[in-house]
């Protein structure tokens, strides 16, 4: 992960505005002025990569040299030891300079991976793969379907951005899967999830565990999104993309890689490489 600049001069930098910059002492204004004109001078330098005059190694961060350097591989690798420094509450990603970081990406997106998760406050999905802004490309639906909308946005991901890696991740206590499976009255338009989430019900047998269940509908929709879009599924033969089902557990914060469906069997593939 990368190691951006210290927090110390950024506070400081936030601290005063344009608007308030009269309100700083002014007998500390040279150490400002000095800590202003470095982070300037390291947010230019956060493109390239170079050693400052003090020593410090400016490198250019990872969510860039994805676009490069990162195999589909990778850049799933790069997720799940992301997930564990998380499940191990070891997270790197706040070291990282935030308002650097929104400089870079003004104007410019390039993250490594993206994933497909569930409309749900327990899983905030860059956090708990400990990385920052610009580094995952995220869609969100309750129950993580595979919709139109939602095939259009990870083809833009994929075909435009250059992801290298989609993860489909459920997970668990879902309500979406609850409500499919009681598949009772709900209130407005809930109930148009449930065809969508019915193949994974349907699977799971008479009574279902909605856990089995969230993971049974990651890989159907891992395997819906390879079939449905010739985008993904070419980059996929080209061995650009991976396309991986996976579930989040909320009680342990561990990501779990699936092994993926088969589109039109719904039995499991011969894929068993879970990277972790």
């Amino acid at each position: 992960m990368t190691q951006f600049y210290s927090k110390d001069d950024a506070h400081q930098l936030n601290r005063t505005s344009p608007h308030s910059e009269s309100s700083v002492i002014s007998g500390s204004q040279p150490s400002f002025s000095k800590r202003r004109k470095f982070l300037q001078m390291a947010v230019r330098g956060a493109v390239a990569g170079f050693v400052t005059p003090a020593g410090m190694e400016l490198v250019t961060p990872s969510s860039i040299q994805a676009q490069t350097t990162l195999t589909p591989r990778m850049a799933l690798r790069e997720l799940m030891e992301g997930n564990k420094r998380f499940v191990d509450v070891n997270l790197t990603s706040f070291e990282q300079d935030l308002a650097i970081l929104r400089n870079h990406t003004s104007e410019l997106q390039q993250p490594f991976a993206a994933v497909l998760a569930c409309a749900e406050s327990r899983v905030p999905v860059e956090l708990i793969f400990d990385q920052s802004i610009g580094q995952i490309f995220v869609t969100r639906v309750a129950g993580n379907i595979t919709t139109s909308e939602i095939i259009a946005s990870l083809e833009y991901g994929a075909a435009v951005l250059g992801v290298k890696v989609i993860l489909v991740m459920g997970h668990g206590d879902c309500g979406a899967i609850k409500a499919a499976i009681k598949s009772g009255e709900a209130p407005g338009q809930i109930s148009a999830l449930y065809p969508h989430l019915q193949p994974a019900i349907d699977r799971e047998g008479p009574d279902p565990d909605p856990d089995a269940t969230a993971k049974a509908n990651a890989k159907i929709q891992a395997g819906l999104l390879r079939k449905a879009s010739t985008a993904i599924s070419g980059l996929v033969k080209e061995g650009k993309l991976l396309v991986r089902p996976a579930f989040y557990n909320i009680a342990s914060g561990e990501v779990s890689l699936l092994r993926p469906f088969d589109a039109d069997s719904l039995q499991d593939s011969s894929d068993t490489d879970n990277n972790r």
